[in-house]
């Protein structure tokens, strides 16, 4: 008899929990659609814009230069917002994605000297990022930034090719600058380009969120182009920035049928990405090596 009591708690127990567990899964929320968070996110993007003001560090030599602060403007407040400010250009640039054609605003305090890197290069880059949410309560809503990373001493190259399509799209836009190395071994960065993107969440991490960042939330990034890296991509000896044929500052695919003027032969596969640039049959690193031209598809090793 106890025998068979305890099967019977032991079956009661086990259905307790599966139900418990069943009951308690998150419900997983379904994929916003891309273009009407886009407007969400332009909209809480242009009232940043508009309602927050910047002081820049101007300290040539020093690692503060082009430190950025940013500071909502006070009720009766008389700073220029940013949407306002004429001292530093607030430009944008238009990008596809998901069907969608992005506005992504940036901000330019200096363009730097140097050279620019490419979408798919490693950039030595200081930089600070914070969210933007919209919290309610009491029937209020109100904008808020939320600091999430800060790096101001970079120790290795980020590459462009791998991070947010934000990053990817406004680095090339920025020169670097250049260096001294002082006698402790130190160096000190000048003349770099420095910059403010504003990133609608589809072009950052979208549904996923990253670490302390919440899903579908535009970003700030204020940041510093130090130092550049050429990448090859494809491994085929030809550094990618040198298979941006058009000379654009972007490689990247295109969809089937769309002509795209960094793809040699026309296979659908971009040069920086094709170990046979000229589709001749021979890989680009093999004509290097025999000294042929590897965009002739009639020379050949």
């Amino acid at each position: 008899m106890n025998k068979f009591k305890y099967y019977f708690i032991l079956i009661i127990t086990t259905f307790s929990l599966f139900s418990c567990s069943k009951n308690d899964t998150p419900a997983v929320e379904p994929l916003r659609d891309y273009a009407e968070q886009y407007t969400t996110d332009n909209t809480t993007i242009e009232q940043y814009l508009k309602t927050y003001y910047i002081t820049v560090v101007d300290h040539p030599g020093f690692s503060d230069d082009q430190d950025v602060t940013f500071t909502k403007i006070p009720d009766g407040g008389s700073q220029k917002s940013i949407w306002d400010q004429t001292d530093y250009e607030l430009k944008s640039r238009t990008v596809s994605l998901n069907e969608v054609n992005y506005n992504l605003y940036y901000l330019v305090l200096r363009t730097g000297t140097g050279s620019s890197p490419t979408n798919v290069d490693g950039v030595l880059s200081s930089y600070k990022g914070d969210y933007l949410e919209e919290i309610s309560a009491s029937n209020v809503t109100t904008l808020t930034a939320t600091p999430f990373e800060e790096v101001k001493y970079p120790q290795q190259m980020i590459s462009l090719f791998s991070t947010i399509t934000g990053w990817s799209e406004i680095f090339p836009q920025f020169k670097t600058g250049s260096y001294t190395t002082k006698e402790d071994g130190t160096i000190s960065y000048k003349d770099f380009g420095a910059g403010i993107m504003f990133v609608p969440s589809g072009l950052a991490y979208y549904a996923s969120g990253s670490g302390v960042v919440p899903a579908y939330v535009p970003l700030v990034f204020s940041f510093k182009l130090y130092e550049l890296q050429r990448l090859d991509q494809d491994g085929d000896g030809v550094p990618s920035y040198l298979e941006d044929l058009n000379g654009d500052g972007y490689v990247r695919s295109f969809a089937t049928g769309i002509v795209n003027p960094d793809d040699t032969d026309g296979d659908g596969i971009p040069n920086f990405l094709d170990v046979d640039d000229d589709g001749d049959g021979y890989s680009t690193k093999r004509e290097i090596a025999a000294g042929t031209d590897y965009l002739d598809k009639n020379s050949h090793p």
